[in-house]
């Protein structure tokens, strides 16, 4: 497996990625988006996407814009900017080696995916990680006691995993913008929900949701016994494996 550093040109500027390539010629080539307010780095899109290039299929993972080495202000993104680094992701590929067969996302990665899919015409195969299966719950989970400071002042300083963000009112007023659930029902893809019965910081429910609402093909994977982050090498390499055996009738090529 090698791992090649490249950048493409985000709406927020140059955004900073790694291209995860199996030995051989790729079976398949797919895009990997990262938690929220994470980076390419993380633990999870590390050891997955490596599992998945070890397994044939080509890995690109990036930083959304205004994170990790990436160019933007965190400040001035919100769900519809990330969903428009993905679909810049899937035009790099495109243009310089081949358009993403499997799109899959970790968290808030995962709800972004779900929304872009339907400009990745490419497409074939979606997988979602502990997603929200909206991009209101971010909002209603993270950032509910800020909201009347973000209403007043138009921003706020937000803690998140441990790291001070600056959090703007566009980015709520973004969120409720989003009908996710007509794109769930009409997403037109093979799809694979995995979540956590335990997880703490998106609960299981949204997984459930947006499993009923895609049509199928679909299939739901517990997760039993992993953190919402995925952080258990043995358990990052067994969702790399049900990833790459479930999306090898879908991504593939014929």
């Amino acid at each position: 497996m090698l791992t090649e550093r490249v950048e493409f040109q985000g709406p927020h500027g140059k955004l900073a990625a790694k291209l995860d390539m199996p030995d051989g010629a790729p079976r398949a080539y797919g895009v990997f988006a990262h938690c929220f307010t994470c980076s390419k780095d993380v633990l999870a899109a590390n050891r997955i996407c490596h599992g998945l290039a070890e397994r044939g299929v080509a890995m690109l993972r990036f930083d959304f814009a205004g994170l990790g080495a990436s160019a933007g202000n965190f400040a001035d993104t919100n769900f519809s900017s990330n969903v428009e680094d993905l679909v810049a992701a899937a035009a790099f590929l495109r243009e310089h080696f081949e358009a993403p067969r499997l799109l899959v996302g970790h968290s808030m990665g995962g709800t972004a995916v779900l929304a872009a899919a339907a400009r990745i015409p490419e497409s074939k195969a979606v997988v979602t990680i502990a997603s929200p299966s909206d991009p209101h719950y971010v909002v209603d989970k993270l950032f509910s006691e800020h909201l009347d400071t973000l209403a007043r002042s138009g921003e706020a300083r937000v803690k998140l995993a441990g790291r001070d963000f600056w959090i703007r009112q566009q980015f709520v007023e973004d969120a409720t913008q989003h009908a996710l659930s007509e794109r769930i029902a009409g997403l037109g893809r093979a799809l694979l929900v995995m979540h956590a019965p335990q997880d703490d910081t998106v609960d299981i429910a949204n997984g459930q949701r947006i499993f009923e609402l895609a049509q199928y093909p679909k299939s739901f994977v517990s997760l039993d016994g992993m953190d919402h982050l995925v952080t258990g090498r043995d358990d990052a390499a067994q969702v790399a494996a049900m990833i790459a055996a479930w999306s090898a009738r879908y991504a593939e090529k014929v």
